[in-house]
């Protein structure tokens, strides 16, 4: 799931990287759209999240968006 999760954000939000980094952001981005799903217990699936639901994989894909729009601020304060 955080290879596919992964390379859907990147390509949502034009980020660039290999393989590797995909299925990284793609974990932290399922993590992140966990917390969104218990904070907002929206959908079908309110609070039960299942690995085969739409629900939780778009919340993942959202996830790993919010991931890489905190890394972006973060390295651009750096430069």
């Amino acid at each position: 799931m955080g290879l596919i999760v992964g390379a859907i954000a990147k390509m949502i939000m034009g980020q660039g990287g290999g393989w590797l980094s995909s299925l990284l952001l793609g974990i932290a981005g399922a993590v992140v759209g966990g917390w969104i799903g218990d904070i907002l217990p929206l959908g079908p699936n309110a609070g039960r999240m299942e690995f085969f639901s739409l629900w939780s994989w778009l919340l993942a894909i959202v996830g790993a968006c919010v991931v890489i729009w905190v890394y972006r601020l973060v390295t651009r304060r750096r430069a």
